[in-house]
């Protein structure tokens, strides 16, 4: 699939700081399954695109996007994380291919759009804890449940990633592991004639092409740590490819066994419907373990996004484009600050519906997105000689035929949104456009301290980096 080219790499920021040598870098199998939950944490919200589209779209569908999207922002990751491999990921390759002022608008956009992606899951896992627990459905109970939860997974991310990544680990197995069981238990209810269900006259097309995105992007989330990795240069491109097929089998299997072994009702096709099919496949003890398995699942999934945003944060603090304090590590070499803001943006957006979610979300990540496909194409075209220790098997050409299926899915996406939706991340961007002078402001009057690194010393460091 792709190419190890045995070069060094030169650092483009400041130089490590000495007090990091002790703490313990993540390796590759912690590494696959924050990415997993990063991406996916399992088949739990898929269930939207078979009440979309009906079975055959859903399960074609899950084989085919991550053809057009998921491998193409794997391997563009897997490029420009190990050709940059420093905490801020993608904030670091748009800076070097379009400059400071573009990447900060990459780093507001993408931590915004994270910060709005985690406000879903306590809210998820407080959802499905209802069903035990009435009391949770609604009032100061409900809110304080939320607030807790926030707090207990918050304080797991300050405590580093080296327990984020193994409780990772714990989580995404007991999250797919019923329904590996369920599949055995469901052999024999088993129709391939249900597969082969489709209603081309009865599709919500926003609804599917939503629930496949949502399901299958964030791939680049794992770039803003980069700088945690042990030997990132082959770390991350396996963990990538790993983390791919444990995606792709988490979302295909479940769907196969549901969608095969009971008959079709559309309409009961929404979040949480996994649980009911556990039931009549495999009985109450079925259901309860996959209810279990959904309510964790969320869990995973809010601390591997809260640690990239973070990171991404601190990433940009040691670049000069945030305040030093959001640079300031614990003993645990987590940012404080960094933590704090990330989970208090998410619990401010936890009152906002999950289409409401979704949606805003996606927007703001495409347009990231597409700065992303810029940079790398960019920096294909100006510095083809620089060193890569992973590089996509692709020329020039072949770079912007890699991005394409996912620009013209982007432009499709954007065009289907709401105006409400176009207002909100209008209003984001203007956000970030004032944001950036206003910081080079203070930082030119000397009212925070911030580390010292200009655009001149980007491009001049770039230039030491590629000769």
């Amino acid at each position: 699939m792709a190419e190890y080219n045995d070069v060094e790499y030169v650092n483009i920021g400041q130089g490590s700081d000495p007090n990091l040598d002790n703490l313990k870098k993540v390796s590759v199998l912690p590494l696959v399954f924050l990415i997993f939950y990063e991406v996916s944490g399992g088949p739990f919200g898929v269930e939207d695109s078979v009440h979309a589209a009906g079975p055959l779209l859903a399960l074609i569908g899950f084989l085919i996007f991550p053809f057009i999207w998921s491998i193409p922002e794997a391997l563009i990751t897997a490029e420009m994380g190990t050709m940059f491999p420093e905490n801020g990921g993608f904030v670091v390759w748009v800076s070097a291919a379009l400059g400071p002022f573009w990447g900060f608008q990459q780093g507001w956009i993408k931590w915004l759009s994270e910060v709005i992606d985690n406000a879903l899951y306590p809210v998820l896992f407080i959802d499905y804890l209802e069903s035990a627990l009435p009391v949770l459905s609604g009032g100061w109970p409900r809110i304080l449940a939320v607030l807790f939860l926030n707090l207990i997974l918050t304080y797991m991310n300050y405590r580093g990633l080296t327990i984020l990544g193994w409780m990772a680990i714990f989580l995404g197995i007991f999250s797919l592991l019923p329904f590996l069981v369920m599949g055995f238990i469901a052999i024999p209810k088993l129709k391939p004639s249900r597969w082969l269900v489709v209603d081309l006259h009865n599709v919500d097309w926003h609804l599917y092409l939503n629930t496949l995105f949502w399901n299958m992007n964030y791939w680049d989330s794992i770039s803003t740590l980069t700088g945690e990795v042990d030997n990132p240069s082959r770390a991350l491109p396996k963990a990538l490819f790993y983390a791919l097929i444990l995606v792709v089998f988490g979302y295909f299997f479940p769907l196969l066994i549901g969608t095969g072994a009971i008959p079709l009702c559309r309409d009961s096709w929404t979040d949480g419907y996994f649980s009911d099919i556990a039931k009549r496949v495999g009985g109450i003890w079925l259901r309860l373990w996959v209810q279990c398995a959904t309510a964790l699942s969320s869990m995973g999934m809010y601390v591997a996004v809260m640690s990239s945003s973070y990171f991404q944060l601190l990433g940009m603090a040691e670049r000069g484009m945030l305040p030093e304090l959001f640079g300031r590590r614990s003993r645990s070499g987590t940012s404080l600050l960094g933590t704090l803001l990330s989970a208090s943006g998410a619990i401010l957006l936890s009152w906002l519906s999950f289409e409401e979610i979704i949606i805003t979300e996606n927007y703001l990540y495409c347009f990231g997105m597409i700065l992303e496909f810029i940079a790398f194409v960019k920096l294909r075209i100006k510095h083809p000689a620089a060193s890569r220790p992973f590089k996509a098997p692709l020329g020039t050409a072949g770079a912007v035929m890699l991005c394409t299926p996912p620009t013209i899915l982007i432009c499709l996406g954007l065009a289907l949104a709401s105006l409400r939706t176009m207002a909100i991340c209008l209003i984001a961007f203007l956000v970030g456009c004032a944001m950036q002078p206003g910081l080079k402001y203070i930082e030119k009057k000397g009212w925070v301290k911030f580390t010292v690194c200009s655009e001149h010393q980007y491009l001049e460091t770039l230039n030491e980096w590629v000769e």
